[in-house]
């Protein structure tokens, strides 16, 4: 928050200063729990004088115009404006407007109260006798004083004067609050930071970083340990103290049969505190802890080391009792034998337990979208579906999908929702399944953002694709797309995992044909459970007529519902019609997707563009294509061909235009010239071995194929008069150039290209 607030501080300023006029060299912004503060260096003392003319109405335009120019023009009187003449236009009113310029501590002297009384903090409060006033000042807790000095280096600055509910600006600041809490008079902000660290206060958030990390790092060491860095709690502690003195608490090693995770979770969640561990140790923890307090205590910091010890030793013990719990038996067992039979699971086992309580409880996924349990379902039967893709058993892909949202209701993961995933992994390792399932548990959820790592194991990138592939198939159907800056579902992130799943694994995936089935498969469950869930228990189905025959599950008495109650063919033809436009909307939404990801590599908009074509939904070929073409056309022959397929495409554009005639095919007996003939040569000769190589997917191949249509493409337009004056001949020769078009378009479009 305080990193935020004061680059507000900054731009706010900033913005002010230089809208009034006035310019600077360098802005720096620093604070700490207890202040902000902004160095600015190299700002005009003065800003300028304006002169302004401000063009007006005729002088014998109406009233209404008149003020209306008084009002911009900023004059009292139509007298205080002149009056100039024009040869065409006649006489019309000009204000000459004249403003002086004023003085830098004045100018931010207007400033400063505003922004103090506007700061944007995304919570702040109102404090002492003022507060019960209309428009009392807030802020993000009681403001003390304001420091604000202003002048050159070789001069005494002077006081910058403004006051805001009673508290007027100085030269005065404070101290830490307890080891040096007097007074501080300074001049300029070199003054302001020295004498500050002699009260101990390090203004520079970045130093105390530094210092937090080197004495954490060497406390870790003298102990024998390592320090567990931790990027995100260092930037959060070095915004809660002044004056870090880094000291080591422990706690019990009994707590360390805890996951790691959990263990650090708990201690940095609840006391901010980093995590050790012994030296060359790569996972496994040590009971001892770093902690960062804000005082020099006269015990050397032993109390403070204390009583955060006592702390974590009770959030550890909560903790443990999580980590236990989650081992043991559900007590409400009988009732989660129907889910365990719906999904194949044995009762026996704990994660088991809750992926069967998970569907027991009909624990909502989106109101529109269904249940986790119906959701898990759909995931694990398309996880079935590419596990032959990906090369992997059918069955494991499946036992992997069914367990991966289980850990969602075990009590670790209640406390600490952000282990969702790593304690499935532990929990399924710790009741013997596959290491490869508990892997795809935790790894199903990857790449959480562009720079999180890709799954790469078989199972784990089946189930990753599947979990993500329903979600955008599930909110397209309800039509939650992203809008805008808007994507609550972060469905944008969820397309862009796809992307980088298939691509960084190398794996081939016609998009094409699995959107459509996941969407049969979420459209028909979703349509029998809609209109038939007020049916769905088997007395209130036979009192309202219909016959349920003898349904072993909830799922079952819903499909013998729908099918009585609805026509299967009048079913089949709407989806298939919302199908039509649902999918390839979403293949476009795909591309759009991979584009973005595309530039970020450094990849040619132009290429890309020339690539995709709105049925191309194999997006490893298209990164294939485009990196052929990239290297292709960084050849002589790539650029000659592709002037040359520019110039034929465009003359066919003309053509086309003025609706010439083009033969249907081309006919070698009406060939004229040699450079015809070894032109048509050429074009057969690429196109097929061109076709080949792209069935192939050998996209280099492809670009071979087309490179020796260079020499012939270039002498067919250098001795060939294409409008030639036979209309036959000129029909021909426009057929030829068309074929041209037709072998290069297999690879890409070249029109597109830029060059």
């Amino acid at each position: 928050m305080q990193r935020k607030a004061a680059g507000d501080l900054r731009k706010m300023l900033t913005d002010g200063l230089v809208e009034a006029g006035l310019t600077y060299e360098a802005a720096r912004e620093y604070w700490t729990p207890r202040r902000l503060t902004l160095d600015i260096r190299g700002l005009n003392a003065r800003s300028k004088d304006i002169h302004e003319d401000i063009k007006g109405p005729s002088t014998s335009a109406p009233e209404q115009a008149v003020q209306g120019f008084l009002r911009k023009a900023g004059l009292s009187s139509i007298a205080e404006a002149h009056v100039h003449s024009d040869p065409k236009k006649g006489d019309f009113y000009v204000a000459h407007i004249s403003k002086p310029g004023r003085a830098a501590e004045e100018i931010i002297a207007g400033l400063m109260p505003d922004i103090i009384r506007n700061f944007p903090w995304p919570k702040s409060m109102r404090w002492g006798p003022a507060s019960a006033k209309p428009g009392a000042l807030r802020w993000v807790r009681p403001l003390q004083s304001i420091l604000c000095t202003f002048g050159p280096e070789t001069e005494e600055p002077v006081v910058v004067d403004f006051e805001i509910d009673g508290i007027r600006s100085g030269n005065i600041t404070y101290g830490h609050r307890f080891l040096a809490p007097g007074e501080i008079t300074v001049r300029r902000f070199d003054d302001y930071v020295s004498k500050l660290e002699a009260a101990k206060v390090v203004l520079d958030a970045d130093r105390r970083k530094e210092i937090i990390l080197a004495d954490a790092r060497n406390l870790a060491f003298a102990n024998g340990l390592d320090l567990v860095e931790d990027e995100g709690l260092l930037e959060e502690v070095s915004g809660l103290v002044e004056w870090p003195v880094v000291l080591m608490g422990e706690f019990e090693e009994a707590f360390l049969a805890i996951p790691a995770e959990v263990i650090r979770l708990t201690i940095r969640a609840n006391q901010k505190c980093f995590v050790t561990r012994s030296q060359g140790e790569s996972e496994a923890l040590s009971n001892r802890f770093i902690l960062t307090a804000n005082i020099e205590a006269k015990d050397g910091g032993k109390e403070i080391a204390h009583g955060n010890g006592k702390v974590v030793r009770a959030r550890l013990s909560d903790a443990l009792y999580f980590w236990t719990t989650d081992q043991g038996d559900l007590p409400d067992l009988v009732e989660l034998e129907a889910s365990a039979k719906k999904f194949g699971l044995d009762l026996k086992k704990p994660l088991d337990q809750r992926m069967a309580r998970l569907d027991h409880l009909n624990v909502t996924f989106h109101a529109k979208l269904g249940t986790q349990g119906e959701r898990v379902e759909r995931i694990a039967r398309l996880a079935e579906e590419l596990a032959p893709i990906v090369g992997v058993d059918p069955a494991l892909a499946r036992r992997a999908a069914v367990l991966a949202k289980a850990d969602l209701t075990t009590e670790v993961v209640g406390e600490f929702p952000e282990l969702q995933g790593a304690m499935g992994r532990k929990y399924a390792l710790l009741q013997g399944d596959h290491k490869s399932v508990a892997r795809a548990i935790e790894e199903h959820y990857k790449p959480q953002g562009p720079s999180d790592r890709v799954p790469n194991d078989p199972i784990s990138i089946a189930i990753a694709l599947a979990d993500k592939l329903d979600m955008l198939v599930g909110f397209w159907s309800i039509d939650e797309k992203p809008t805008g800056s808007k994507d609550p579902y972060a469905l944008r992130r969820a397309a862009l995992g796809v992307i980088r799943v298939l691509i960084e694994n190398g794996s081939s995936l016609r998009l094409t044909k699995i959107l459509q089935e996941q969407w049969m498969n979420w459209s028909h469950t979703r349509s029998a459970a809609e209109f038939a869930r007020p049916l769905e228990t088997i007395a209130s189905a036979k009192k309202a007529g219909f016959d349920v025959g003898d349904p072993q599950d909830e799922k079952s008495v819903i499909t013998t519902i729908a099918a009585q109650m609805f026509d299967k063919n009048s079913i089949e033809q709407d989806l298939d019609l919302h199908m039509g436009v649902i999918v390839p909307d979403l293949l476009s939404f795909f591309h759009d997707r991979l584009k973005v990801y595309l530039r970020d590599q450094g990849a040619r908009h132009d290429l890309i563009d020339a690539v995709i074509t709105p049925r191309s939904d194999d997006l490893l070929q298209i990164v294939r294509r485009v990196e052929a073409l990239g290297s292709f056309l960084d050849t002589e022959d790539g650029k000659n061909l592709l002037a040359g397929t520019k110039r034929a495409a465009n003359i066919l554009a003309a053509e086309e235009k003025k609706k010439t005639a083009v033969a249907e095919t081309v006919a070698p007996a009406l060939f004229r010239q040699d450079a015809e003939k070894s032109l048509f040569a050429a074009v057969n000769q690429a196109e097929k071995q061109a076709g080949e190589a792209i069935q192939n997917e050998d996209f280099s191949a492809a670009m071979l194929a087309l490179s020796v249509l260079r020499e012939p493409v270039d002498s067919f337009f250098e001795h060939v008069l294409v409008n030639d004056e036979d209309l036959s001949v000129r029909a021909n020769r426009l057929a030829l150039l068309t074929r041209i078009r037709t072998a290069t378009g297999q690879v890409a479009d070249f029109s597109k290209i830029a060059g």
